[in-house]
C-alpha cells in the first residue's frame, strides 16, 4: 500500500489560462489533460497541482475535496481509511484514468483517491 503521488486540487473556469500560469511557474509542462465527459470536467495535472475546470454547477460536488492521492491500490486504501474512521464519500468507480474513490478522513478533510490503470 503505497501513495505514488499527490496533488494540490485547483478549480478553475479557464483551463488553458491556469495550464500556462502553472507551466510558467514550475518550469514543466502538463502531465496529462483529458475531458471527463460524464462529469462534465476537464481535468489537467501539471507539477503537484490537479487543476478542474467545469461550470460552477459541474464543479460544486467536488470542491471540499482538498487533494488527489494516486496510490496503487484503492480497495487497500478504502479498507484501511475505514478501519481508521473515515467515511466514504463517493465509492470506488472506474474513471478515465482507472479507478477512484472520494473518502472523508476523520479530521473532515475530504480526500479523492486514484489507481491509474498502469499500477
Amino acid at each position: 500500500m503505497q501513495v505514488i503521488k499527490s496533488y494540490i486540487r485547483l478549480y478553475t473556469d479557464d483551463l488553458d489560462s491556469a495550464m500556462s500560469f502553472y507551466e510558467n511557474l514550475l518550469d514543466c509542462k502538463t502531465e496529462f489533460r483529458f475531458r471527463y465527459r460524464e462529469m462534465d470536467l476537464e481535468i489537467a495535472a501539471v507539477g503537484h497541482f490537479l487543476i478542474l475546470e467545469g461550470s460552477p454547477k459541474a464543479l460544486e460536488p467536488f470542491l471540499e475535496t482538498k487533494a488527489t492521492l494516486i496510490v496503487d491500490s484503492v480497495e487497500e486504501f478504502k479498507e484501511r481509511l475505514l478501519e481508521n474512521g473515515s467515511e466514504v464519500v463517493r465509492d470506488i468507480k472506474e474513471v478515465p484514468t482507472g479507478k477512484n474513490m472520494t473518502m472523508k478522513h476523520p479530521d473532515g478533510s475530504t480526500i479523492e483517491y486514484v489507481q491509474f490503470f498502469n499500477q
